[in-house]
């Protein structure tokens, strides 16, 4: 609910000692609702694995960051993971990819970039909407068994998925040739399906599972002591269980950054936050420091790139739970880049923005 984020957002703003020093709207609808507010305000707009793609060029979005990876970013390596099981990019040709999607801004973010792939390696790609909330698709699944598409992109959240998986299931579809976006790659989404989930594939930006050292601090100094606020403590280690473990490192560790340099203990502004994201590098020894290994990607962001990473890993459901089917994906950086680089660029020239100087800021 857009309104209501907006209203949130002014609500928390001005809260504590410095205000807000950062605000996360776990809505992309929300985030480019509230996105011109943050950036007047100076308040971080922390968007991860979510938002408007193209504020990953800090440059022209200072107080915007889609961490991680985007949906252009998950979209490209979608297409390198079909390539790899066709047996190259070349193989793509002449073959029929549907996405099926969220009929929001959210939904719609990653068709650019889908239709310029297409271009390029010549597949032919359908786009099939399903209105809010998603609990009624049997007229797009209808569409891909007409198409008989070799790959269908689910670009769900929320109910959508699962229904997505069992309509595929009645129509014969199988699974493993559908690949979900990260909002329809968790455990929410193939359990209510039941065994017409066994197979499906989604993108990540995390894993699920117990055995991290960080989950098992938690486990030991959260759950163990019965101050855990999950009822099912047995979801300790899904997928959004971890993602929501992920945020918390990147927060913690940025403002671990800030108060390096403004003052240890402090409360941070969102001016002093701004600066803390911006200077933040998960490196492979950060992520054995944080008991993070192999949970999360490398992050190393900066003045211009306010993703700093992009990369995906792929899972596939076994029945039970979520295996990790490939390792880190690099996605198409170079498009991408392009695309945000151009995007940004006609943002600017619209709202009468100077980009930053990046060279200058330290």
């Amino acid at each position: 609910n857009n309104a209501r984020g907006v209203e949130c957002y002014e609500r928390l703003k001005k809260k504590g000692p410095t205000g807000a020093s950062v605000f996360h709207p776990l809505s992309t609808g929300i985030t480019y609702s509230v996105l011109e507010k943050a950036t007047q305000d100076k308040v971080p707009l922390v968007s991860i694995g979510y938002g408007r793609t193209d504020a990953a060029d800090g440059r022209v979005f200072p107080y915007i960051f889609p961490m991680i990876t985007t949906y252009w970013s998950q979209a490209t390596s979608m297409i390198r993971f079909m390539a790899d099981k066709e047996g190259g990019f070349d193989k793509l040709k002449g073959k029929k990819i549907v996405q099926i999607y969220h009929d929001s801004a959210y939904g719609k973010e990653p068709h650019a970039v889908l239709q310029d792939l297409a271009k390029r390696y010549g597949y032919e790609l359908t786009l099939i909407p399903v209105p809010h909330p998603g609990n009624e698709q049997q007229s797009q699944w209808l569409q891909v068994r007409q198409i008989k598409p070799d790959w269908v992109i689910l670009w769900g959240w929320g109910v959508m998925n699962p229904t997505g998986i069992k309509a595929a299931q009645k129509i014969g579809y199988p699974r493993d040739r559908i690949i979900g976006v990260w909002w329809a790659g968790a455990e929410e989404d193939t359990i209510p399906a039941g065994d017409g989930a066994k197979g499906y594939i989604a993108a990540g930006f995390n894993v699920a599972g117990q055995n991290f050292p960080v989950i098992n601090e938690i486990k030991k100094h959260v759950y163990a002591k019965k101050k855990g606020e999950m009822e099912d403590p047995t979801r300790v280690g899904s997928i959004y269980y971890n993602r929501g473990v992920v945020f918390g490192i990147i927060n913690v560790e940025a403002m671990r950054v800030a108060q390096e340099k403004f003052g240890k203990g402090q409360p941070m502004t969102g001016e002093q936050m701004r600066w803390g994201f911006e200077n933040l590098n998960i490196d492979a020894a950060a992520l054995k420091r944080l008991g993070a290994e192999g949970f999360m990607p490398p992050l190393k962001v900066s003045c211009t790139d306010h993703e700093g990473s992009g990369l995906v890993k792929f899972q596939q459901w076994d029945g039970k739970q979520w295996k990790a089917i490939t390792d880190w994906v690099e996605p198409d950086r170079k498009l991408v880049r392009e695309k945000i680089e151009a995007s940004a660029a006609q943002y600017a020239k619209e709202k009468g923005i100077t980009p930053r100087d990046c060279s200058k800021e330290s």
